[in-house]
């Protein structure tokens, strides 16, 4: 056989076309998993960028960018041009002007690009009406149609009410997408995967319990009130955004009381969560014994109650090198809603709205609404639990809303997913109430 004999090209055999589709299916799985590899690239830059604009959330938020700019379409002013009547006569609520994320006034708001508030209406009508997905489309055809224009000219409306509708939907690998794509366009941090707020039917007055101050032994005194408020039934307002300079002892008093109230079953609105968990990140640091393990397990905790599965497992992961022990394992936090921290007087009790408010459940809650109304002049209506409102009963609430503020009575709607802001907005409800969508 001569040299060259063997570089001749040999008639392909069956073997060989089998040799030849797994070479083909080979690089096209390495070709998806170089764009997974991409894809996991961009969303640790995001994680990255949400870290080091943790310690300026507020003021972010606080800014003209941190509410929908959209406010419906004009209607003849009738009312108050602040979007809520009376709002300039000093007679509000006192935590309406101590909320630094909450939304501004309707007369302080921008004007929306004309082209979005068509479809945030219509978006916000089709999700009422149980037609998520074919609002899920129209609110995709409308970022594409923006695709062009610079940031500062889209509207964010229309990415908030799509991530409401991925989150709503359990959709995550979605929501994730969706957030990449919002920190390459707007250079910022995206919004953070939240806990599904627990369906429950149950709507009425909760109580409300603030832990606030260093999160220290000085804490003890509060943790027993709340354990006696926690014996109760129905849901509990827990707000954690005062709780600073947190000490290892302090951490250790919190863990076993967060537990406890989990363990009774009860169900659980806890406001200023994510804030917490970045105080106690400056404890929590790989190869750091010196405060033991409480501020660690308290932050497990806490990514627990806000549903952030990726975080905790990162962290377990951080956890399980200090310490060398086994990673802990995430269990979802199924009664409990998760909401922006509020100052002390916004903790007082509130009316807590259901999962879903429509059908023939519609009368009763309205019935008890009017009923915690009676001896009060300011009505707070936590919305964390909301999921959504058939149109037919938002006509119902807004009718019964309308006569409540016209006997005086002050109105406010926190922690609204934003296709029902959207939706309550087009009825008119924000001519007759403070409306504070949960803020991204």
């Amino acid at each position: 056989m001569g040299l060259f004999s063997l570089f001749k090209k040999k008639p392909a055999t069956p073997a060989d076309a089998g040799a030849d589709a797994r070479l083909a299916a080979d690089s096209e799985a390495l070709r998806h998993n170089s764009q997974a590899l991409q894809r996991d690239i961009a969303r640790a830059t995001a994680m990255k960028i949400d870290a080091i604009e943790s310690a300026m959330e507020l003021d972010i938020f606080a800014g003209a960018d941190a509410e929908p700019a959209w406010r419906g379409r004009p209607r003849p002013a009738a009312g108050a041009a602040n979007g809520c009547a009376g709002a300039g006569d000093g007679a509000t609520l006192p935590l309406l002007d101590q909320h630094s994320t909450a939304l501004l006034g309707g007369a302080e708001l921008p004007a929306a690009p004309p082209h979005s508030a068509p479809v945030v209406e219509e978006s916000a009508i089709l999700y009422a009406n149980g037609q998520a997905e074919l609002a899920e489309q129209m609110l995709q055809a409308s970022l594409a149609a923006q695709a062009g224009a610079e940031p500062g000219q889209r509207d964010r409306t229309v990415w908030w009410l799509l991530f409401d509708l991925y989150q709503l939907g359990g959709r995550q690998e979605r929501f994730d997408d969706l957030s990449i794509d919002y920190a390459s366009v707007f250079e910022t941090s995206p919004p953070a995967w939240r806990a599904p707020a627990p369906a429950a039917a149950w709507a009425g007055v909760a109580p409300g319990a603030v832990l606030a101050g260093p999160l220290d032994l000085r804490l003890a005194p509060q943790l027993e009130r709340l354990a006696a408020l926690a014996k109760g039934g129905g849901p509990l307002r827990l707000e954690l955004g005062g709780l600073e300079a947190a000490t290892a002892a302090g951490c250790a008093l919190l863990l076993p009381a967060l537990r406890a109230l989990q363990a009774g079953g009860r169900e659980l609105v806890v406001a200023g969560a994510a804030e917490l968990a970045g105080r106690l990140r400056a404890l929590a640091q790989v190869g750091r014994r010196d405060d033991g393990a409480a501020p660690w397990l308290l932050l497990l905790e806490l990514l627990q109650l806000l549903g952030r599965e990726k975080d905790f497992e990162e962290c377990a992961m951080d956890y399980c090198v200090t310490f060398e022990v086994s990673p802990p394992s995430y269990a979802a936090a199924p009664k409990v809603a998760t909401a922006a921290p509020q100052p002390s007087a916004a903790a007082a009790e509130r009316f807590v709205l259901p999962a879903l408010v429509g059908g023939a459940d519609a009368a009763a809650l309205l019935a008890a609404v009017r009923g915690y109304a009676e001896d009060r002049g300011g009505l707070v209506f936590d919305c964390s639990r909301l999921a959504r409102i058939e149109f037919g009963a938002a006509h119902q609430l807004v009718a019964a809303l309308q006569a409540l503020a016209a006997a005086g009575k002050k109105l406010e709607l926190r922690d609204l997913n934003h296709p029902v802001a959207a939706l309550l907005r087009l009825l008119g409800c924000a001519d007759i109430a403070k409306i504070y969508p949960h803020r991204y």
